[in-house]
């Protein structure tokens, strides 16, 4: 691949080389000087493996940034992106991926991609969107998708990219597609949670969204936005009581270790948008731009089939860990929220949208 790209001029250049070393070792032959002669040689082999490791070298960098940790679906979703990008450029275009908030929080890398500073991240709706856009925070209402099905009809129909859309404008970037980041429950070492009494007092960890905020004040908790990369330390130390996940994080992030009850409220499906800055974009050729493109959307399929894998053996394995499952009548908690529905209707595009939703 690499001598089809640059066949022709490391022809030239080993043709070059070998030239002048010919050349040279006669010379050098009759002086008797083999020290130079050995001190030649060597600058010229340093010098074709510089051609060489040039020569290897990718005309674009793409660094992608999420918060999950190598374990996540994310980055199964960003490695295939990065496998197939890799592959159909030609190595002309370098992905590398920052897990766990190695670039910072989900706010802040959705700040990084509207400025230009990186070039794509995998953004969820509640931490790296909706602070952007309000309407993302749709998605963040509490009891509005009846299973994973009815997600995807409405993030791969007409409302998931009509918010894509808002994304787009709002952090200057292009849209590749919708990954899915799980089913959340709420859990926290303190007691069990069966009723929204048992949530009075709980200082709970959400995202940034105003949706979530209001949704667990509503229940009864002390809602606590706080980095995700917070959570553990913020359990230990007693800064918070818990927080609100779905299954896969609560294992990969060894959330397991500091709570004991989980209580399966499934109250929000997360989404989470790939997205990549047009300020890079627009300095790709045309053919390069479409290939990041075609890899981005090609990644959503294996990141979605990674999240639906890894669900129910997280489930097991949580289990197996000793952490104690509580089923609960979701009656009264969607009774106490249904407050934050008309609270946040003007943000989210209006009671017609969140209709919308819940019929799609």
């Amino acid at each position: 691949m690499i001598f089809d790209k640059f066949g022709g001029v490391l022809l030239f250049f080993l043709l070059f080389f070998g030239n002048i070393l010919a050349v040279s070792i006669k010379y050098q032959q009759r002086k008797g000087k083999k020290m130079k002669l050995l001190k030649l040689f060597s600058l010229s082999l340093i010098s074709m493996m510089y051609v060489f490791s040039n020569a290897n070298a990718a005309d674009f960098t793409i660094k992608l940034a999420h918060n999950g940790p190598e374990q996540h679906p994310f980055q199964d979703g960003a490695l295939a992106f990065k496998s197939e990008l890799e592959k159909s450029s030609n190595g002309a275009i370098e992905v590398q991926i920052f897990p766990g908030e190695q670039l910072g929080d989900e706010e802040a890398t959705s700040q990084m991609i509207k400025l230009g500073t990186l070039q794509c991240a995998i953004e969820s709706a509640g931490g790296g969107l909706a602070p952007f856009v309000p309407e993302a925070d749709l998605l963040n209402l509490p009891f509005v998708f009846d299973d994973v099905e009815h997600f995807y009809r409405v993030v791969d129909g007409p409302i998931g990219t009509g918010l894509a859309g808002k994304v787009e404008s709002a952090l200057n970037a292009k849209f590749m597609g919708w990954y899915f980041s799980g089913i959340r429950n709420v859990w926290n070492d303190e007691r069990a949670v069966k009723s929204p009494d048992d949530l009075k007092g709980l200082k709970i960890r959400v995202m940034g969204s105003p949706v979530l905020i209001d949704t667990f004040n509503a229940l009864g908790a002390q809602a606590t936005p706080m980095s995700f990369g917070e959570v553990y330390t913020s359990i230990q130390q007693g800064v918070i009581d818990g927080a609100e996940t779905d299954h896969v994080d609560l294992l990969v992030e060894n959330f397991y270790e500091v709570t004991e009850h989980v209580s399966l409220t499934g109250h929000m499906y997360l989404g989470a948008g790939l997205v990549c800055s047009n300020k890079f974009l627009d300095t790709l050729p045309a053919d390069l731009k479409e290939k990041v493109v075609n890899a981005a959307k090609s990644s959503v399929s294996v990141e979605r089939a990674a999240m639906a894998s890894m669900t129910g053996d997280a489930l097991k394995q949580l289990k197996e860990k000793g952490l104690k499952f509580y089923d609960v009548d979701l009656g009264p908690f969607r009774k106490k929220v249904e407050s934050v529905y008309l609270k946040n209707a003007d943000n989210v595009g209006g009671m017609a949208a969140i209709q919308a939703l819940a019929k799609q």
